[in-house]
């Protein structure tokens, strides 16, 4: 593998793991965690895809990462009950 793969099973990993954890109930799908796992996750996945100059997965990637930073907004914005 080569480095470009790597950093794609890195970032893919980490989504991943945010959607074993959420299935799980280890971390809930509206949680702060789930949302920074998605970001990271998804950005790093964008920038392989870059690198590769896939341009389909640079778009979901990138998408997945925005809806994420989205979610997460709301999550810090709602008034703690």
């Amino acid at each position: 593998m080569n480095s470009n793969d790597w950093i794609g099973t890195i970032g893919v990993g980490i989504i991943l793991m945010a959607y074993f954890f959420n299935m799980f109930s280890f971390i809930t799908n509206n949680g702060k965690l789930f949302y920074a796992l998605n970001i990271i996750g998804a950005s790093i996945a964008c920038f392989a895809s870059y690198l590769i100059n896939y341009i389909p997965f640079v778009i979901l990637e990138a998408t997945w990462a925005i809806v994420s930073v989205i979610g997460l907004l709301k999550t810090i914005k709602k008034p703690q009950d």
